[in-house]
């Protein structure tokens, strides 16, 4: 599974956008995976989903 973020403008962290075999791999059963990245100046509605 992977989290994917809608709304989000991601300068430079397009590997954080949560698309499974297309920006990065899933994240498999019994691990983790830390999503880091740090939205700036940027106001709306956003929503994600798995």
């Amino acid at each position: 599974t992977s989290v994917h973020w809608h709304g989000l403008f991601e300068n430079g962290t397009n590997e954080m956008d949560g698309v499974a075999f297309v920006t990065q791999c899933p994240i498999t059963a019994n691990s983790s995976f830390t999503y880091n990245f740090t939205p700036t100046e940027q106001s709306g509605t956003f929503w994600y989903h798995s």
